[in-house]
């Protein structure tokens, strides 16, 4: 009888349990659904591109050689010829990557995976005693039989994008020649990646709540190699279940638009965590993230593909010395003084360009010049020292070689390149001169 008693007091307690209503999910706080957001954007950024890329005509493990300026990326490097690939490697297959000999220029060859994060470089700064060759790029722990001569590199990813970047210099044929001397090759077979589908958006129109429809095919693509962000992952996850609900997903996409939104363009003033100076922004981090996804989202909207600093250091000027933003209604100048030449600071070159504030493309103008460097012969001042131009028209008595042109009425911000970056760009300690508005 006893035996009884307690079955049924049992019986009991589990019917009352079941009929009791469920505790519903704790509801994401606004906070929680901009972060969330902020950090998934960063990798359909990615996915985005990757599917343009194959909508275009790419083909994995196939190199695509670019004209000199024929990117449609945001701030695109105009100094510079790229190629561009997506390799697949796996357990049974390595691409390997043919480098030619290269002397007195720069170069390099970058992979990076599905979060934009740089994940190695191939030139003769990484590779002292082994400049050109062949290198076989490979699934960490992969045992695959490989060319004697091959140099090996080991990838976390199945999958990488591939960019190739030789400087033009003053001789574009000889740098285009070059340049068509990269080749990729798989050793075998392998398993070809599915592209995910994603929303292919414009980037003056971000996604709204459609962003976490696709937040399990992004992430579950390409998890997130940075230890620490498991928590945002996660919650991306939880918003996409939860966004099931009319109701919630109304929710959701309102915080976006009213708090994910001006966040981006609140963070995109010091590129996350940077520091603005004399009016130019410096990242704190740029190729390689950590924990900072923000920026990671930020340099992938407005400059996808950026490589890490040691080779390459980006400022970017969007306002001029009185704080106000550029406009090509107005003549800028900016002057180095004789002992902060641009030269100083850039073991291999360094240029300017403009580009709009919406798309980050570089501006049409009837000269069709679109950056400034040594290339453009800029004239020095009699006292050693260097003022670049940014105005519609070239301001009287500006070289020509000094001057950038911006079309009329268009706002437009700046972005300042130093490749092999030395002295006080390397160290953070050195920004660019202001921007003074002066008179036509």
């Amino acid at each position: 009888m006893r035996f009884i008693r307690t079955a049924l007091t049992l019986v009991t307690i589990f019917a009352a349990v079941s009929s009791a209503p469920m505790q519903a999910a704790a509801q994401p706080s606004d906070e929680e659904i901009s972060e969330a957001y902020i950090y998934l954007l960063g990798r359909l950024l990615i996915t985005r591109q990757q599917q343009l890329d194959f909508k275009e005509g790419f083909k994995w493990n196939e190199l695509v050689h670019r004209k000199p300026g024929a990117v449609d990326w945001p701030n695109p490097n105009l100094d510079v010829a790229y190629s561009e690939a997506w390799i697949a490697v796996d357990e049974t297959s390595c691409t390997i990557v043919t480098v030619p000999s290269i002397d007195d220029r720069y170069y390099t060859v970058q992979f990076l995976n599905g979060w934009g994060e740089t994940l190695a470089n191939i030139n003769e700064r990484v590779f002292p005693g082994r400049a050109y060759g062949d290198f076989a790029v490979c699934l960490r722990g992969s045992k695959v039989n490989l060319p004697a001569d091959a140099l090996r590199i080991d990838l976390p990813v199945k999958s990488a994008r591939v960019l190739s970047r030789v400087a033009l210099g003053s001789d574009q044929p000889k740098a285009e020649a070059l340049q068509h001397q990269f080749k990729l090759r798989a050793t075998g077979d392998p398993r070809i990646p599915e592209v995910p589908t994603t929303p292919i958006f414009d980037l003056e129109h971000l996604p709204g709540v459609e962003a976490f429809e696709a937040a399990t095919t992004a992430l579950g693509s390409e998890p997130d190699l940075s230890v620490g962000l498991e928590s945002q992952s996660k919650a991306a996850l939880e918003i996409a279940a939860a966004i099931k609900d009319p109701n919630e997903r109304e929710r959701v996409d309102a915080v976006i638009k009213q708090n994910a939104f001006p966040e981006i363009a609140k963070a995109g003033l010091t590129i996350g965590h940077g520091v603005i100076q004399n009016g130019w922004a410096r990242p704190g981090v740029v190729g390689e993230y950590g924990l900072d996804y923000t920026a990671r989202t930020l340099v992938n909207n407005g400059g996808i593909w950026a490589n890490i600093k040691p080779e390459v250091l980006y400022y970017r000027g969007g306002k001029d010395a009185d704080g106000d933003d550029l406009s090509g209604d107005h003549v800028y100048k900016m002057t180095f003084p004789k002992d902060e030449l641009p030269t100083r600071f850039a073991k291999y070159f360094w240029s300017v360009i403009a580009v709009d504030n919406v798309r980050f493309r570089v501006l049409p103008n009837p000269l069709d010049r679109f950056l400034l460097n040594d290339q453009t012969h800029p004239e020095y001042g009699n006292d050693g020292s260097l003022t670049l131009y940014f105005a519609s028209e070239k301001p009287l008595g500006a070289p020509d070689g000094n001057w950038l042109p911006i079309p009329r009425g268009q706002k437009f911000r700046l972005t300042f390149r130093f490749y092999g970056p030395l002295d006080g760009v390397s160290n953070g300690t050195w920004w660019p001169p202001a921007l003074v508005k002066v008179a036509r």
